[in-house]
């Protein structure tokens, strides 16, 4: 056990509250100062929030006051002193300073109150610290802790599927090429099919790893590296499957109202907007979908995709998720089965955030049968005039082959669904250090 070096404990700030009137140590970030006379004001920062230290010149030590006249913003700090209440200071508590040293001191801080959104990206490694990326930070943390925690809780294995992969979901145009000792493979846009494998000996499963597109979308919504997750379930059906998606997300939403309502309150999220968010989710039709798009002014044909307009267009007024379902089999990939009561499309669901944030989960049921597999395949090529290399799905189709079993799935966007619960205006916001078409640094 760590012995007490003297009156004073190392806190953090959340902890002073309780501490009136004793004696403290905290180790943080200068993020405010200002002077009046003999007296230094410094807001000091660290992980659990922000607290005024007020210095006194007759209370410190020559050097030590030197070193407080002249500490900048975001050098790092220890002071020490008494709590004191002050409904004056920024939180309602003020530590009376007896002690400030220099652990390491800033030069000039190149971000200011008012900043561009270019240059707040090209410093996203100094701007992570602003109180507001902090606090989105932290729900982001507890957004996967939550999708995790659900999960196990419901008898799912995680996987860890590889991030290099010489299989390409469709055609390989929307993937990132590497080269593999001198080989073309792929960095994957997917996990699903690794997930897949794995059904057969663990039955529900899921993966939790990034995911690579390399679509030159410039949307408040697309990333090209972005962290996905991917449950597989063996026995499911497509209506199972929308089942466990409402009831992830409820979860998710509730854990965040239960535990991380003080973060919601302080990045003015209204724990109403998420507290209505429980199963079931409406769900309409594809063919549904676009009856009410065109009402409202599209002209949208069968087989039209929905792009981020019409996304918007669709759940602009809605509180809660929708389930748009039975896609044309045109604009689905090979791996969805086909509606055996309408041969037009196949079996999937794609879920609409509400207050038109978009999608953020697709799912369905997949191909389990091999000669429906292979059908599939011929149709995406006939459609989408692409050529597949069947060598590289030799061994997927080895799944059917040896023991194939009904079973679904779905991919979530993790950055979605945080952009939709903290209603940001981008997705770049969501991620600590977002890749877009235009952005790979730093």
């Amino acid at each position: 056990m760590l012995k007490q070096r003297n009156v004073f404990m190392r806190k953090h700030i959340s902890e002073i509250a309780g501490m009136v009137g004793k004696s403290v140590e905290l180790k943080g970030w200068v993020h405010r100062k200002r002077t009046s006379g003999k007296i230094i004001f410094i807001v000091l920062r660290d992980h659990t929030g922000i607290v005024q230290a007020s210095f006194k010149s007759e209370n410190l030590p020559e050097k030590e006051w030197e070193a407080a006249e002249n500490v900048a913003v975001e050098s790092s700090i220890a002071i020490e002193g008494k709590v004191v209440s002050d409904p004056r200071a920024p939180t309602g508590y003020e530590i009376s300073g007896s002690s400030i040293k220099l652990i390491s001191a800033s030069e000039p801080y190149p971000i200011t109150e008012y900043q561009s959104t270019e240059l707040l990206l090209d410093k996203r490694h100094l701007w992570l610290r602003s109180t507001r990326m902090t606090k989105i930070m932290k729900v982001r943390s507890a957004v996967f802790r939550h999708t995790r925690s659900f999960l196990d809780r419901n008898g799912f294995f995680e996987i860890t599927p590889p991030l290099i992969t010489a299989s390409a979901g469709e055609s390989g145009a929307d993937m990132f090429t590497v080269d593999y000792f001198g080989k073309d493979v792929y960095l994957t846009e997917s996990s699903q099919l690794y997930s897949e494998a794995m059904i057969y000996s663990l039955e529900k499963v899921y993966s939790f790893a990034p995911s690579f597109r390399a679509e030159k979308s410039r949307t408040t919504k697309h990333l090209a590296e972005y962290w996905h997750l991917e449950p597989e379930m063996a026995y499911f059906d497509l209506n199972m499957t929308m089942e466990l998606i409402e009831n992830l997300i409820s979860s998710i939403a509730s854990g965040l109202i239960e535990n991380e309502g003080e973060l919601l309150e302080q990045l003015v999220i209204d724990k109403k907007t998420l507290s209505v968010v429980k199963p079931p989710f409406k769900r309409i039709t594809y063919e549904k979908a676009i009856e009410l798009l065109n009402k409202k002014g599209k002209e949208l044909s069968w087989g039209d995709d929905l792009g981020v307009d019409e996304e918007r267009m669709l759940t602009q007024d809605e509180k809660v998720p929708v389930f748009v379902t039975h896609w044309p089999k045109e604009i689905k990939p090979f791996y969805m089965p086909i509606n055996p009561e309408d041969d037009r499309t196949v079996l999937c669901a794609d879920l609409q955030a509400p207050a038109g944030h978009g999608e953020i989960v697709g799912g369905s049921e997949r191909v389990w049968k091999y000669e429906d597999a292979i059908r599939r395949f011929r149709e995406v090529e006939a459609i989408k005039g692409v050529k597949f290399n069947m060598d590289n799905y030799a061994w997927y189709l080895d799944l059917m082959r040896y023991g194939g079993v009904p079973h679904a799935g779905f991919g979530m966007g993790m950055e979605r669904l945080i952009k939709w619960m903290l209603n940001l205006d981008h997705i770049r916001d969501a991620i600590p250090f977002p890749r877009m078409s235009n952005r790979v640094s730093p």
